[in-house]
């Protein structure tokens, strides 16, 4: 099942046809049913034979908050190789995602993170991350995928700082040594950064300045769970323009979560006709807007939470429901994302997770 996950992503990178998605996830449907409990019981309350899935978009979904309150794999715990877990900035469990196998999850961001954020860099770039060293958060999935990319398009190793946020503290004299250093170089940098650990920075700053070399780009992931003090998307996008004195559309949002193996991207660095807010898929992912209570999907243009098919959680859940609200656009590809669904999670959320639990 890795195999046949990975050469999807092997033939995106090529160019290639990629293989019948429907036929995969149904095949990783079956796969799952038989060999994680839970998921059978989830089918079984649904009334859905696996041995009998032609489409994708009849594949029950596992809520995110399952990976709070049961383990969700295939594999007994002693195969495992890394379990990401879940920031813990919100009351309650952390999610845990194990995995067998992380080299699916790793060229699948690889290769997507490339199309969006690196396709045109010809040479190994300054990489910094304003976020933590992998080893002070080895359970990060953000950090995991931050690390490959550090890897696969930074400098040859050096003794550069790199990771520039310890304990929650961003160490702004080593960015400003790594920017002078790009700058005389006039080599473009990618910043890696949560939404978060940019307002501090700008915090930080005041009406100073990083003027970052030419061609330069900035990954921006992640929310305001549990902190303090949120900026909205757009304020944020022309702060950071200001400071860094690039333009708006190479600051780039990635949508992501630890309970997925894909991730998704503003389409801005590349595509002149994108808009902010708007995310690509790629073609081993499927976001599909679903009714709270329900869980049958809305017309498109219409507003759902979120059911994301992923190739790529081969050995967890290939379908996942999450409580976030999304709208696709009619004619354009993509989605649009608007937020967490206010309030308790919706009764969908809560009638799958009962079922795959075993309490109804």
């Amino acid at each position: 099942m890795h195999a046949r996950a990975r050469a999807f992503v092997g033939a995106f990178e090529r160019g290639e046809d990629t293989p019948d998605f429907d036929a995969l996830a149904c095949d990783l449907a079956r796969y799952q049913a038989d060999h994680a409990p839970g998921y059978a019981r989830l089918c079984h309350a649904r009334e859905l034979d696996p041995s009998a899935l032609s489409r994708a978009e009849d594949i029950p979904a596992v809520p995110t908050d399952a990976f709070k309150l049961t383990r969700v794999a295939t594999f007994d715990e002693a195969s495992t190789a890394v379990t990401f877990r879940t920031s813990g900035t919100t009351i309650g469990a952390r999610g845990a995602h194990a995995m067998r196998d992380p080299s699916t999850y790793e060229a699948a961001a690889l290769a997507f993170g490339r199309r969006w954020l690196a396709r045109d860099l010809d040479r190994p770039t300054p990489v910094v991350v304003l976020g933590p060293a992998p080893q002070a958060a080895p359970d990060s999935s953000l950090g995991h995928m931050c690390a490959s990319f550090v890897r696969a398009f930074g400098e040859p190793a050096s003794a550069v700082e790199t990771w520039l946020l310890d304990d929650g503290i961003l160490d702004l004299s080593a960015f400003d040594a790594r920017v002078a250093t790009a700058l005389a170089k006039a080599q473009p940098m990618l910043v890696l950064a949560t939404s978060f650990a940019l307002v501090h920075l700008l915090d930080a700053v005041g009406e100073a300045t990083f003027v970052l070399p030419a061609g330069s780009r900035v990954m921006q992931t992640g929310g305001f769970k549990g902190k303090s003090r949120e900026v909205p998307a757009d304020q944020l996008r022309a702060e950071l323009s200001r400071v860094f004195a690039i333009d708006e559309r190479a600051i780039v949002a990635e949508y992501g979560m630890t309970e997925l193996s894909s991730q998704f991207y503003e389409q801005t660095l590349f595509d002149p006709a994108a808009a902010h807010g708007v995310y690509a898929e790629p073609p081993w992912a499927r976001v599909v807007p679903v009714d709270p209570e329900s869980l049958a999907p809305v017309p498109e243009g219409e507003t759902g939470i979120a059911k994301i098919v992923d190739l790529m959680n081969v050995d967890s859940a290939v379908a996942v429901l999450t409580q976030d609200r999304v709208r696709r656009l009619p004619g354009r590809g993509g989605f649009e994302l608007l937020g967490r669904a206010p309030g308790a999670p919706p009764r969908g959320c809560s009638i799958a997770i009962d079922e795959l639990l075993g309490r109804t």
